[in-house]
């Protein structure tokens, strides 16, 4: 059984490592269509539509102009999100993806940060370096 550290991971903009990440995180959900007929006893459904979506949090480096600076509102990017890492064998995400949110905040005693948030325009797809 292999397990990963967070530690381990990373995130990239096409082949560009977004600087600075503290952590992220992908979520996958889909939707079922209702096909019960007037007769049926129980619903019956079938899959229908999927989605992903996520985050990325970073400390805030505005020298990073291919990663953290590429992240811009409405911005469409191809990220891929790497668990495990982005050695030869390591299993990864990849998708185009559209950035909705950003936020930005500092406070007296702690570092400046930034957050992203994005969904995926199209496949997620699960692919090894």
């Amino acid at each position: 059984m292999a397990n990963h550290k967070g530690s381990e991971g990373t995130v990239a903009i096409g082949a560009n490592t977004i600087a600075e990440i503290r952590s992220w995180s992908i979520s996958e959900s889909g939707t079922t269509i209702d096909d019960s007929e007037l007769a049926d006893t129980w619903d019956t459904k079938l899959p229908g539509p999927q989605s992903w979506s996520g985050s990325i949090e970073c400390y805030w480096d505005e020298t990073d102009t291919t990663g953290q600076g590429a992240m811009t509102t409405g911005a469409i990017v191809t990220l891929n999100l790497y668990p495990e890492g982005n050695v030869t064998g390591d299993t990864y995400y990849t998708g185009s993806a559209i950035i909705t949110g950003i936020e930005r905040s500092g406070a007296r005693d702690g570092m400046v940060e930034a957050s992203y948030s994005f969904e995926g325009s199209g496949a997620l797809t699960q692919s090894t370096v």
